[in-house]
């Protein structure tokens, strides 16, 4: 059976609700999401359609926007884009099953619309050109799709069709993809090719899809080992995965990741406040999941003149949830690979090897009453913090003047909530 997969995506979504929510037509507004506050070099989250005719370009930098062009700045709103895009998805309910629905980002969502042509009596860009007309009439939000016979194909005609499209529809098979994609140019404008693969490939006199499709595999596999399966599988517009696929994988190992860049140069002592700080908040969440782990790692990123990084893993010797156990091998490391000379401004912590607390076993070497007792008290804490906010109830320390807990409890993605 022929397969159909939508790729929708809400265009310039975070530029389009600041318009919707001011009334405005973001093809005819200029408008920019960016926090102003963090000054003329914080990047733009979002520029509205207008802008982009004016050659703006997204993700770029307030200063680098032309004096010339007069435009509105919205400060970033995270809840409210995850509403908008929690009640678009609640759109997509009225057409699909939940099961043959992929969210893949706050703003693009895959669907398997194969065996939804039937029950509607439509063909697929009929199909799309429903949904897109449902969102726009019900939030004002313009709509983009591809539509492909494989998930890979519905987005490469989203990011590459669709945007030259009168309806924003773009469509490919294989056969068309090879016709029309083969030779575009630039290799970063297909999806999972960015600018380092796009180098590597130059350096082997590759620099289009058929190139990448008629060179010998051998040279492809020695350059990028296991993953030039998805190239070669891509050059020809083939792609195995499909949204059941995903819905089944379960990962063979977890890990959970916390890392922030921080609003100005950390000294090491400061820093170190910050990091515990990270500890503290990761080690909640692995209690409210009932997780464990056995090994920490470390990020430390330094000041923008400076080009190095470091950091490391710690083994414990048993698994752990606690905040008094994680921040010991922390710290040690921190201690022990740090620059202190040097001014930090990333940090990265992260708990490998993740699995659930029931299926590890009691260490008689370690006073567990104590660890209950800390355990039962983090959870009273993060119950606290559900019902009544974040910072209701913190550690004396998120109250010394370079900790960062307070603000960030108020950021969704490292970017103001409301």
């Amino acid at each position: 059976m022929q397969k159909y997969y939508l790729c929708i995506d809400l265009k310039s979504f975070y530029a389009s609700v600041e318009c919707v929510e001011r009334g405005l037509d973001p093809y005819t507004t200029n408008l920019v999401v960016a926090d102003e506050t963090r000054g003329k070099g914080t990047i733009c989250l979002a520029v509205s359609p207008r802008m982009k005719m004016l050659g703006v370009k997204n993700r770029c930098r307030l200063y680098e926007i032309p004096p010339t062009i007069n435009y509105i700045i919205a400060t970033p709103r995270m809840k409210k884009y995850i509403e908008y895009s929690a009640n678009i998805y609640a759109i997509y309910l009225k057409y699909f099953s939940k099961d043959d629905i992929h969210v893949y980002s706050v703003d693009e969502a895959f669907m398997d619309a194969t065996d939804y042509l039937k029950l509607y009596k439509v063909n697929p860009i009929e199909l799309a050109k429903i949904i897109i007309k449902d969102i726009f009439q019900t939030y004002r939000i313009t709509a983009t799709a591809g539509i492909g016979a494989n998930m890979y194909l519905a987005k490469i005609a989203l990011d590459i069709t669709a945007k030259h499209s009168a309806t924003n529809i773009g469509f490919l098979d294989e056969e068309k993809y090879k016709n029309e994609l083969w030779h575009h140019k630039p290799l970063t404008d297909f999806w999972q090719i960015g600018k380092g693969i796009e180098r590597r490939l130059n350096r082997m006199r590759i620099f289009d899809m058929y190139d990448v499709a008629h060179t010998d595999q051998k040279r492809l596999y020695k350059e990028f080992g296991i993953n030039a399966e998805f190239l070669i599988d891509h050059s020809w517009g083939k792609e195995n995965c499909t949204i059941a696929d995903i819905k089944a994988y379960r990962p063979k190992s977890t890990s959970i990741s916390n890392s922030q860049v921080l609003f100005e140069d950390y000294s090491f002592i400061n820093a170190r406040l910050v990091l515990k700080e990270m500890i503290e908040l990761s080690s909640q969440r692995l209690i409210e999941e009932n997780l464990v782990t056995d090994t920490v790692q470390l990020y430390i990123g330094y000041s923008k003149d400076i080009i190095k990084a470091t950091g490391g893993t710690r083994k414990l010797e048993n698994y752990t949830n606690v905040y008094s156990q994680l921040v010991k091998p922390f710290l040690e490391l921190y201690e022990r690979t740090t620059d202190k000379d040097v001014p930090i401004r990333r940090i990265g912590i992260n708990f490998a090897n993740v699995i659930e607390r029931k299926n590890t076993q009691l260490s008689l070497f370690t006073n567990q009453e104590k660890i209950d007792k800390e355990r039962k008290l983090e959870l009273t804490m993060s119950s606290i913090k559900n019902k009544m906010g974040k910072n209701k109830i913190i550690r004396g320390m998120d109250l010394q003047e370079k900790a960062t807990t307070l603000v960030r409890n108020n950021l969704v993605g490292g970017h103001n909530a409301e």
